[in-house]
């Protein structure tokens, strides 16, 4: 299985994280849910918001390609890169994955309590 490095952030994940057992054909978000990183998903993974917009530092070509809709969503989405995707629609495929999770999102009702 593929391994998941996710980069320090400053609330969810503060010394980073290695995932040495991500599955692959999962979405990132559902991997580092399990794995207790609790990344935004204020849509339940259903593709209908960007709190959990991710940057996809290294092994972004070996994930699905992004359909028409999340990009219509990464758009929308704060502090947006050419390697961004949103985790819960970026399936793991055999390569080794770095990712970073942005400081911000647009979920504002977390970020101002």
């Amino acid at each position: 299985m593929p391994r998941l490095i996710v980069l320090p952030h400053a609330d969810l994940c503060p010394d980073g994280a290695v995932i040495d057992n991500a599955e692959t054909g999962k979405n990132i978000c559902e991997v580092l849910l399990e794995h207790d990183i609790e990344i935004e998903h204020a849509c339940e993974l259903s593709c209908a918001c960007t709190t959990c917009h991710c940057i996809v530092r290294e092994g972004f070509d070996s994930l699905n390609d992004a359909d028409e809709l999340e990009e219509d969503m990464l758009d929308k989405a704060w502090g947006l890169e050419a390697q961004s995707r949103l985790s819960c629609q970026a399936v793991i495929g055999e390569e080794d994955l770095v990712v970073e999770i942005p400081r911000y999102t647009i979920n504002h009702a977390r970020e101002h309590h």
